[in-house]
């Protein structure tokens, strides 16, 4: 390829030398261990803002930055990456994200740092791989490396239970990445069959013609993999005790990050090469997002952990993106996409607070602690921000995207462009509970941590020991928190600056998606489907979800039927 660009590989190579570095270290050199992790992920993240300032001098729905190499020229599979207005804020997320966790480890992690900084760095490349990938077995290795070093941090540094809770992570996660590694094979063989070209290639594979049948079975095997990684209900049981385990930087990664590989998986895998299977299953898949929004709602409001509270309204938050995607509408995907944003940003931070908690009191238990917000204003402060935030308060973050993804569903059925969804007002008026829902934990935790008596543990805290903390929160710790919170309120009073990045290939994805439906292949279910007395007339005043309005009869000199094919030329 010429005109190579190559800031996409330094954003996965900086970190990945900067782990080998780590494994050279000398034990005179251990000290700074933390410090130099930081400073490499930290200068990924300085590379990485190169990236919006091009996008916003010219919002294009192409893709930018591209890079390719021959990777198995035999398979024609390459290293080629690439970023559009899609790839962008996850890119940046991620590397945001990966700079705190890291700066929140330096007085968590005090045994083995050496190899914990190298896998966190190890992680942040991996996640960093699957959002600009653009041949489809990278995307999968990555998408799969991802496990190996979030396993071994889980499993290493974290809770009484962690080998328990990162095997049930290996298990569920690894079972279902084998059944869609066995569909990407089957994709890309029924390319080479229709084409005679033998490819990985993502933009060559949405071109594939793939009957409806074996979509649906296809669409299956995709689904288990990027559902159980969402996760979705009722693939979701590992997930609460892997973060209630992890180390408080995992769970901030493993909510603000790891989670949104799954739905991006559907985004940019699913539902653009298999678009027949997606809008037929799209009445079932959003039933399970509605079951996860109201089971994990009420699981999360019985809670006695704050981590495993907020673990479980992680899942919540999750079933409102996934229910955005599949309401098959430029909103949609444009308000899932957010939403995997603005979730990142606060349940990340939500972890985070929690984290510095439990370091000064060694409990997440609400029997244990209440009433801190008198000795920890500060902590206070940042507490209900991030909670408001995760509730959808207007003004901030999750407000935009929450309504943004109840509007798209509500209005999916409506017809733009000849394309009617699959979904509707039922869908969006259940979810909607699930807001309420969330506000009634949210509240509740805040109300118990935070207010009423002073209730602490009693524990013993070395007054010699120089990483000792602070009653409240330190600079460091403000440091953490603040770039999240301006964030939230940015993203909140001003999303057009996410906008205006994102949408010209959000645009052109729905296009992608809804051209290629076939009317042959509509799905029978419809939320709105109002028949008229059949006696008189078989057609009903609304189309069926993915079908087109059929085409009027007029006089012939005025009128001539054309057909759009796939490739977008007119057809007498």
């Amino acid at each position: 390829m010429e005109n190579q660009n190559y800031i996409l590989p330094i954003l996965i190579l900086l970190p990945v030398l900067g782990a080998l570095v780590l494994a050279l270290i000398g034990p005179r050199q251990r000290r700074n261990i933390g410090f130099w992790a930081l400073a490499v992920s930290a200068l990924t993240l300085v590379f990485a803002f190169i990236a919006p300032m091009q996008f916003l001098e010219n919002p294009d729905a192409e893709f930018q930055f591209q890079f390719k190499v021959a990777f198995i020229p035999q398979l024609n599979s390459n290293i080629h990456l690439g970023m559009d207005g899609i790839a962008l804020p996850l890119v940046l997320l991620t590397q945001l994200l990966s700079v705190l966790s890291i700066w929140s480890s330096f007085t968590a992690i005090k045994q083995q740092t050496r190899s914990y900084y190298a896998l966190m760095l190890l992680l942040q490349a991996a996640m960093t791989g699957v959002f600009v990938s653009r041949d489809l077995l990278l995307f999968y290795i990555f998408f799969e490396f991802t496990l190996v070093p979030l396993f071994l941090i889980v499993g290493i540094w974290g809770g009484a239970q962690r080998r328990f809770a990162a095997f049930k992570l290996f298990i569920y996660t690894m079972a279902g990445g084998v059944l869609t590694f066995a569909a990407i094979i089957f994709i890309t063989w029924y390319h080479h069959s229709q084409t005679g070209i033998l490819t990985f290639n993502i933009a060559e594979l949405y071109q594939t013609t793939i009957p409806k049948h074996l979509q649906l079975w296809l669409f299956a095997a995709l689904f288990a993999g990027f559902a159980v990684k969402v996760p979705l209900f009722p693939f979701h049981t590992w997930l609460p005790l892997a973060h209630t385990e992890a180390p408080t930087a995992g769970s901030a990664l493993l909510a603000g990050i790891l989670l949104k590989l799954g739905t991006y998986g559907f985004l940019r895998i699913a539902l653009p090469i298999l678009p027949d299977a997606a809008v037929t299953a799209a009445p079932y898949i959003a039933v399970l997002a509605l079951i996860g929004i109201i089971y994990t709602s009420l699981a999360a409001w019985i809670q006695s952990d704050i981590k495993k509270l907020v673990a479980y309204s992680s899942v919540a938050h999750l079933g409102f993106c996934i229910l955005g995607m599949f309401a098959f509408n430029h909103t949609g995907l444009s308000a899932s996409l957010l939403y995997m944003i603005n979730h990142g940003l606060s349940t990340g931070a939500l972890f985070l607070v929690v984290g510095m908690i439990y370091e000064r009191y060694h409990t997440r238990e609400f029997a244990h602690i209440g009433g801190l917000a008198r000795k920890m204003p500060v902590m206070a402060f940042f507490l209900i921000l991030f909670s408001l935030s995760s509730i959808g308060l207007p003004g901030l973050n999750g407000f935009v995207s929450e309504f943004a993804v109840l509007y798209a569903v509500f209005t999916s059925a409506r017809t733009v462009n000849d394309f009617a969804g699959p979904l509707g007002p039922t869908y969006a008026i259940i979810a909607a509970t699930g807001v309420i829902l969330s506000a009634i934990y949210m509240l509740w935790m805040c109300q118990r941590v935070l207010f009423g008596p002073l209730k602490e543990p009693d524990v013993h805290h070395d007054e010699s020991d120089p990483d000792r903390l602070p009653t409240d929160l330190s600079q460091r710790e403000w440091a953490l928190l603040t770039p999240i919170a301006v964030l939230v309120v940015i993203l909140g009073v001003y999303p057009k600056l996410y906008f205006n990045a994102t949408d010209p290939a959000i645009n052109q994805l729905n296009q992608q998606i809804t051209s290629d439906i076939k009317t042959t292949n509509a799905p029978i279910y419809s939320s709105t489907h109002l028949p008229i007395d059949s006696s008189t007339h078989t057609e009903s005043l609304h189309p069926e979800p993915g079908t087109r309005n059929p085409e009027p009869e007029l006089p012939k000199p005025l009128y001539t039927s054309l057909h759009v094919n796939r490739k977008g030329t007119n057809t007498p």
